[in-house]
């Protein structure tokens, strides 16, 4: 039985959304079961096209299902990716997660691989911060946190983040990225199989 991989992801101008087509294609690879989901979009619709590049992101997902409760359940293991807003996820990812409280409850998210990835304006702009507090509620669910850690030498050159995979706003996609994406992906799918024996 081929692993089922739940990607969610949250994306106002386009960059966790190109991150997380890397790991949906890094997963096919693997042979893994894959769901691209986003998140649903709360902010106003007067503010998102109000800015035509978030407008024009919006629209870019138009055909991508957003994420639900039923796909947590679905899923063997997770991997979100969204940007960092003040050095958290965005309000969007946490609204979603806020829903997730009767899968919580009856243990339904427990035993489940999960990983993170992020984004932010600078290289310095909260990514570490970010990704940690991802996993600490994942924590409180009861998955299994898997990082990539310092497990393969694209990590090094791609910044050294041993907690998920970051990416500079602006900056290219370049082997190096889709790389270090890439290894996380494998590394997920890898531990998932582990885990169901």
């Amino acid at each position: 039985m081929p692993v089922k991989l739940a990607i969610l992801f949250y994306s106002t101008y386009g960059t966790n959304h190109r991150m997380a087509q890397m790991a949906e294609e890094a997963a096919h690879d693997t042979g893994a079961e894959v769901r691209l989901r986003k998140f649903a979009e709360t902010a106003p619709a007067s503010v998102v096209n109000g800015q035509d590049a978030w407008k024009a992101q919006v629209e870019r997902m138009a055909d991508i299902p957003e994420a639900s409760p039923e796909d947590m359940e679905w899923a063997d293991a997770y991997l979100f990716s969204a940007p960092t807003r003040f050095g958290q996820a965005p309000s969007q990812v946490r609204a979603f997660i806020d829903t997730l409280g009767p899968l919580w409850a009856q243990g339904k998210l427990a035993d489940k691989a999960v990983s993170a990835m992020t984004s932010a304006q600078n290289p310095h702009g909260g990514q570490e911060a970010t990704i940690l507090g991802l996993y600490t509620t994942f924590l409180h669910w009861g998955s299994v946190i898997v990082g990539p850690g310092y497990t393969d030498p694209v990590l090094y050159k791609a910044g050294g983040n041993p907690y998920g995979y970051s990416h500079t706003q602006g900056a290219d996609f370049d082997d190096t990225a889709r790389g270090a994406i890439a290894h996380q992906v494998r590394r997920l799918v890898a531990m998932t199989e582990k885990l169901r024996g």
